[in-house]
């Protein structure tokens, strides 16, 4: 008949009584194989030993787990390969750039990004367009200038301006310059900034008498309520 009692006092107190204490059998916690394990308390622990001396310990709460590695298996002896000439070819072609080997991956160098070439012609039409709510009453006249050149003038007091200035522009980039002067010869016509003078340059078609811009690329415009001259630089990038 079993009892249940300190572990650590029964184990030690059989091992004390045993002339042959030093080959004593295993010890199993709960059925496992626990020899070696040291420095360990059991609470509420029942006790057996077997006939061949092996002491069993059963005691609930506690789980033990077995690690059990697995020595590393022997590599496969090859025999040794012959070194190759200087002068041969390697076996294997080199990673293309990118690929990763067994031993490290292998990190490409990023390729310096090449120049956009440059179109040789341009393929859209551009037009320049002028809106006013009333001709005039801003009292600004502006100036259009294509790549440091002077195109021409846009007077306030002229009707709605339309025209194609593709052939001004180079393929590529272009720097486009406005400049709006206040012309004022006596009393200003207005103030209010609901009158504008507005200029919008970009890809359009002409067809029926009507010049339609679908891709505005410039827009820009003063007010009468303005008394200073502006000045505005862009770059517009034909195609």
């Amino acid at each position: 008949m079993t009892r249940p009692f300190s572990s650590t006092a029964l184990v030690a107190a059989l091992v004390a009584l045993s002339p042959m204490g030093a080959l004593a059998g295993s010890v199993y916690l709960n059925g496992v194989l626990i020899d070696g394990v040291k420095n360990q308390r059991f609470e509420k622990a029942t006790v057996r030993i077997d006939e061949a001396g092996n002491i069993h310990i059963e005691a609930a709460g506690y789980r033990v787990s077995t690690v059990n590695p697995q020595p590393p298996a022997p590599a496969p002896s090859t025999p040794a390969k012959p070194a190759a000439p200087e002068s041969t070819a390697p076996e294997t072609p080199p990673a293309a750039p990118g690929a990763s080997s067994s031993a490290a991956p292998a990190v490409a160098p990023t390729p310096p990004v090449a120049p956009q070439p440059r179109p040789d012609r341009i393929t859209q039409r551009y037009w320049l367009v002028t809106e006013q709510t009333v001709p005039g009453m801003t009292d600004y006249d502006i100036d259009v200038y294509v790549n440091s050149r002077w195109l021409r003038k846009l007077r306030g007091n002229d009707d709605q301006v339309v025209t194609d200035i593709t052939k001004h522009l180079q393929p590529g980039g272009n720097q486009v310059m406005l400049i709006a002067r206040k012309i004022v010869s006596g009393q200003k016509r207005s103030d209010s900034p609901k009158h504008v003078f507005r200029v919008i340059i970009g890809e359009g078609n002409e067809g029926g008498g009507n010049v339609m811009i679908d891709n505005p690329l410039i827009r820009f415009q003063t007010t009468a309520a303005e008394s200073k001259d502006v000045t505005q630089e862009y770059t517009l990038t034909t195609r």
